[in-house]
């Protein structure tokens, strides 16, 4: 597999409305493993394709426990309930941090890399990772959700008040 570029802000194609997936061919599968390789390399636990380069509706997300990797594609967020308010950093802003409040829990639509539609509920951080990620779907930065900036210096001690 390759490890593909990471795409930094401010190129234009990670503030846009990505296409829809329409074909769940050998190419989405080869996007599908590569994007993994590229988010574990960068160490992150999500990678949306605009953060990569490519129009299209598909995310990855991995928060390292037993959910393993999950694979969006065209997904939607289709119930939410609770609140809760984080850190949150991003792959295209190296070294950018801060909290963002969002649903704690969620249900997905989604389609797998075969075509195939499931739901499924998420909840507390793996909750964040995903809705994180379908926001770049839509062009939507976190930057514009942060309710307060963290500085690198306070990372080492941080703790939601």
């Amino acid at each position: 597999m390759a490890i593909l570029p990471i795409v930094m802000h401010p190129d234009s194609i990670l503030e846009k409305e990505c296409e829809q997936v329409t074909a769940f061919d050998k190419k989405l599968k080869k996007l599908l493993n590569n994007m993994y390789d590229t988010m574990i390399e960068a160490d992150g636990v999500g990678l949306a394709a605009p953060q990569v380069g490519v129009d299209l509706q598909v995310a990855i997300v991995d928060i390292g426990d037993e959910t393993g990797t999950i694979e969006l594609i065209n997904p939607e967020i289709i119930e939410t309930s609770g609140t809760q308010t984080d850190l949150e950093g991003c792959l295209s802003f190296p070294g950018l941090y801060g909290e963002v409040t969002r649903p704690s829990s969620i249900k997905v639509r989604t389609y797998n890399r075969k075509g195939k539609t499931k739901e499924f509920q998420a909840k507390d951080f793996l909750a964040r990772a995903i809705q994180h990620e379908i926001d770049h779907l839509h062009g939507i930065l976190f930057t514009s959700k942060i309710d307060k900036y963290i500085t690198e210096e306070e990372l080492e001690g941080y703790e939601v008040e």
